[in-house]
């Protein structure tokens, strides 16, 4: 029998994968904080707000152009570090 152990090739490609899709969750984060900054006065819902405040205590909101690269990697780090889920479950925990 011949065994051709696909699992470590597949393995990398499921990591290259949550990368990617951890920096897209980042930047999407990213935008919406900016969003949500330029409706105010308008409040989001309380795990919305929670997010965006935990968001703008890494990362500045908007204002004149700059490279967005150290921002993206900021709230990356929030997003693999699970701070982003813990913060918008505690806020939603809260209303219960």
């Amino acid at each position: 029998e011949d065994h051709v152990s696909m699992g470590w090739a597949a393995g990398r490609k499921l990591r290259r994968a949550l990368d990617g899709v951890a920096r897209v969750l980042a930047v999407e984060l990213l935008t919406a904080a900016r969003a949500l900054d330029l409706r105010a006065p308008l409040d989001p819902a309380a795990g919305t707000g929670t997010v965006r405040d935990l968001i703008r205590e890494h990362v500045a909101g908007p204002g004149p152009d700059r490279h967005l690269a150290p921002e993206i990697d900021a709230v990356l780090g929030l997003v693999r570090s699970g701070a982003i889920t813990r913060a918008a479950a505690d806020a939603v925990g809260e209303l219960r």
